[in-house]
């Protein structure tokens, strides 16, 4: 039977989602978890493959199983077996043999925290990007709507991206201000199809320096039209980035699917 899971999971102690030989990873715990259940060994295929140090609110995975699981079940005694990694099978949903967690998913939605404010982070290290200066949002928003649409995103790519093509539909880059008990933040929603290597980081790292001034909204459309890497700001640091979301044709966890 196959079984979709929604992951979360803290990325701090972990090479990626990607296994790896000698580094952990976030698809080995889970593989290995799963090992304990039934004899392995185990492939679980996922939406998207985070890097070092990214998190995840609702990744998604499937695995193959060959006992008669029920997911409530499925998830507890993998949950059992995860601890003490930071990862945790928040739902879980029987579904078509033909339903695959990557292939099927229509779209991809991150989130990317900043936190501005000059007192060290303690509660929110490593959840964040921390700056000590303040952020002009709404030129952030100006630049940020230049990347809407399909585009070729050269420019925002990474030099070791595998992508076959640098074309991609941006649906949403939405720049908010939010207020939190321990300093204002800024958060990027970031919604498209799919992503190219370090796109939202390229982004999000390009689009601070329109928030402090040092380039002008206008400055992204230039970057965006040179196709250029070197015409990209800085990448951003990974702790801030998270998958919030998969969406998909019909929602696999839905109570009534």
């Amino acid at each position: 039977m196959r079984i979709a899971l929604k992951v979360e999971y803290h990325g701090a102690p972990f090479a990626g989602w990607q296994r790896q030989a000698d580094q952990p990873s976030v698809q080995g715990a889970i593989e290995a978890a799963l090992a304990k259940l039934e004899p392995g060994p185990h492939t679980i295929a996922a939406a998207g493959r985070t890097d070092a140090g990214v998190h995840g609110l609702a990744q998604v995975a499937h695995c193959d199983l060959q006992k008669d699981w029920s997911p409530f079940r499925l998830s507890e005694a993998l949950n059992y077996h995860l601890k003490p990694d930071p990862v945790s099978i928040i739902d879980a949903a029987v579904v078509d043999d033909d339903w695959h967690a990557r292939f099927s998913a229509m779209e991809r939605c991150y989130l990317f925290r900043i936190l501005m404010r000059r007192a060290p982070a303690t509660h929110q290290a490593g959840l964040v990007w921390q700056i000590n200066h303040r952020l002009d949002v709404d030129a952030m928003q100006k630049g940020a709507d230049y990347l809407l649409g399909n585009h070729d995103f050269t420019t925002f790519r990474s030099s070791i991206c595998q992508a076959a093509s640098p074309q991609k539909t941006l649906d949403e880059l939405r720049v908010e201000w939010v207020e939190m008990p321990w300093g204002p933040e800024v958060h990027f929603h970031v919604r498209a199809r799919s992503f190219l290597h370090n796109q939202v980081r390229s982004f999000v790292g390009t689009l601070e320096r329109v928030g402090a001034g040092a380039w002008a909204p206008e400055d992204v459309r230039d970057a965006l039209l040179a196709k250029d890497r070197a015409a990209c700001g800085p990448v951003c640091p990974p702790q801030g980035l998270y998958l919030a979301g998969v969406g998909y044709p019909e929602d696999p966890f839905a109570k009534d699917a």
